[in-house]
């Protein structure tokens, strides 16, 4: 087990640098909207190209978030009812979905995703719309995203199933919305009351 949780430590390190480094994707994309629609205006000019690398970066950011997401424990779920269990309960609850739901799910992408992948890059496959981009990249994004999020839930079962038989703590102790904004109001009427 003790090599399993070395390997989910270098997975979620890896996670956690790419996810921290990926965000800063929306702010070239920002960047990049706001020269092509000053372009546009100016010189009445504008080119697809530059509305497709818009698309690139925000889908590179955004699918290669997402393990970095799962990493975090932010992804969606129903606090209202995942709130009402036990933490053992909320962890057998988190394994079962990892196990029954994500990892089939993104083992399925995986597979789906390499031959559609290569094959974008093996033709050389470009946008269809004048002055475009090539297309194997943002098929790529796709891919890298899938198997980092693939790589990410083999992380979060090793952990949960180490959490659950005590040998490591829990990295993300859950806290109910609800209970978080009454630790919040809390904290808010001490600093009021000084």
């Amino acid at each position: 087990m003790q090599a399993l949780l070395a390997l989910s430590r270098a997975i979620d390190r890896i996670n956690e640098i790419i996810g921290r480094t990926v965000g800063w994707l929306i702010l070239v994309a920002i960047l990049v909207s706001a020269v092509n629609a000053t372009v546009r205006k100016v010189f009445d000019t504008s080119s697809n190209a530059w509305l497709e690398l818009q698309w690139y970066l925000y889908g590179a950011a955004f699918l290669m978030a997402a393990a970095y997401t799962l990493k975090q424990n932010e992804h969606i779920r129903i606090d209202i009812v995942y709130g009402m269990w036990s933490r053992r309960t909320q962890h057998w609850i988190d394994l079962v979905g990892h196990v029954l739901f994500l990892l089939p799910f993104v083992v399925l992408m995986v597979w789906l995703l390499w031959p559609y992948v290569l094959q974008s890059f093996r033709s050389g496959e470009h946008s269809s719309n004048a002055g475009g981009l090539i297309l194997w990249p943002a098929k790529g994004f796709l891919l890298v995203g899938f198997i980092q999020l693939l790589a990410q839930a083999l992380s979060e079962i090793v952990k949960k199933i180490a959490v659950m038989r005590g040998l490591i703590e829990d990295p993300t102790p859950f806290v109910s919305s609800h209970h978080s904004a009454e630790v919040e109001a809390e904290e808010f009427a001490g600093k009021v009351s000084e």
